[in-house]
């Protein structure tokens, strides 16, 4: 039995019909947590099993985890808490009924950054480094998926893409880091899940095939969008002021700000990219199958 949190999110809804075709052939009964099961597509929820509420439920959690051999296990950030609420406060359920169920093993949806200089004062990348401790803690052979930032975080400025031909973010312009697509990162826990031969506690990085900087992918989305798109960057104090405007829990924002800060310092330049470590989609495809129809739609 696997259990599969936030399966209508950005990866989890990669990672189910991955788990849905594998299933059958691994003696795999799947599971999963949804607040909204209308949101899961008829075919799916004809397949699987289905626990109503929110994973940060300590009574939820004690159900979907009952019987259960492993989880796929992501927080989603909730913008009203601090960082450390928002993540660890929100595992504290989940990691009690891992111990209490003696659920075997968890895949995690974490970030890079743990064993660099800057890995503490990394905001909501700290955050979530707490939350790996945490749920290791509890006796399950555990992975972090320890990703960079995703090429799917783009799709949040398809408006400024196709109105003004720009996209935003805090890094230098010139600074080149591991970039993934969520899909990859999908099946690099597929792969977990449905093999546990592995024990003990682990990172997973999950690096994309290249390094590229804000203006390399401005490069690329010129040339695979067929219009010119350039890099802005924006103060990270602009980035605050904005985001509170919004309604954002001060803290919250203060760690993203951190996350970013530290993501121009290095914090995703600690671990070399390795055949096992690389994932396939290239920028270049990412764009043609996912941005360009987003934004010529």
């Amino acid at each position: 039995m696997i259990v599969i949190t936030a399966p209508t999110g950005n990866i989890g809804r990669h990672l189910l019909p991955l788990l849905l075709d594998a299933a059958p052939t691994h003696g795999e009964e799947l599971r999963v947590i949804a607040r909204d099961p209308a949101r899961l597509p008829d075919a799916v929820r004809e397949r699987v099993e289905v626990v109503i509420g929110s994973h940060g439920d300590t009574e939820v959690v004690d159900r979907a985890f009952e019987g259960a051999d492993a989880v796929f296990w992501l927080v989603p950030p909730d913008s009203s808490l601090a960082p450390t609420d928002a993540y660890c406060g929100f595992t504290r359920p989940a990691a009690k009924a891992l111990a209490a169920h003696g659920v075997g093993h968890v895949v995690g949806v974490s970030a890079l950054g743990r064993g660099t200089a800057v890995a503490d004062r990394a905001g909501l990348v700290t955050a979530s480094l707490a939350m790996d401790d945490l749920i290791a803690k509890t006796g399950v052979a555990y992975r972090a998926l320890a990703n960079p930032s995703f090429f799917d975080n783009l799709l949040e400025e398809t408006d400024s893409i196709r109105e003004k031909g720009v996209f935003t973010d805090s890094v230098d312009a010139d600074r080149k880091a591991p970039l993934v697509a969520v899909a990859d990162i999908a099946a690099v826990a597929a792969r977990l899940l449905l093999d546990r031969s592995w024990t003990g506690i682990g990172d997973v990085p999950v690096l994309g095939p290249e390094d590229l900087s804000p203006n390399d992918l401005a490069r690329i989305m010129t040339e695979q969008l067929g219009r010119p798109v350039r890099y802005e960057r924006q103060p990270l104090e602009d980035l605050l002021t904005t985001l509170v405007g919004y309604g954002l829990d001060e803290a919250f924002v203060q760690g993203i700000a951190d996350m970013k800060q530290a993501k121009d310092n290095g914090l995703d330049a600690g671990v070399t990219r390795t055949a096992d470590t690389a994932t396939p989609t290239t920028f270049e495809q990412w764009c043609a199958q996912t941005l360009k129809p987003a934004v010529l739609s």
